[in-house]
């Protein structure tokens, strides 16, 4: 399990940061060459009863990378982004999407959220983010 010093994520915590203990023991089974999957740390939040951010904020202390984001947005090979613009969008998801889009993005949790209401799965609405122009930021984990 190696872990990816070059990404220098633990820089975007106060220094003296420390990863939560419990956190990185759940992480560190689940880590594959210095990489953990967006829905694998949702999980461990979820198992943990912490927030998506706290688990983010312990994977960027160590230096982990996180893959295969559920959104489609990045950790992907070869071009690290799988998502592709919509061809057609349907108006009552154009609607959620508008009404959600806050400064001309709409948050992460937003569009999980936006997925499960109307019984869409997450890739559906970042790809029609991806066609409407809209950018899915801030990320649950701190990602982006």
């Amino acid at each position: 399990m190696s872990k990816n010093s070059s990404g220098k994520f633990a820089d975007k915590h106060p220094t003296g940061t420390v990863p939560d203990p419990g956190i990185q023991k759940a992480l560190t089974p689940r880590v594959n060459n210095g990489m953990i999957s967006c829905v694998s740390a949702h999980s461990i939040a979820e198992e943990l009863g912490v927030s998506p951010t706290e688990v983010g904020k312990s994977i960027d202390l160590l230096e982990y990378r996180i893959s295969k984001c559920q959104l489609g947005l990045f950790g992907y090979e070869p071009d690290k982004k799988c998502v592709k613009p919509s061809e057609s969008i349907s108006e009552e998801l154009e609607k959620s999407l508008s009404a959600s889009v806050r400064q001309g993005r709409l948050t992460c949790i937003d569009a999980w959220q936006i997925a499960d209401r109307m019984g869409l799965k997450k890739m559906s609405v970042s790809s029609a983010c991806e066609a409407m122009g809209i950018k899915i930021k801030p990320c649950q984990l701190g990602a982006f």
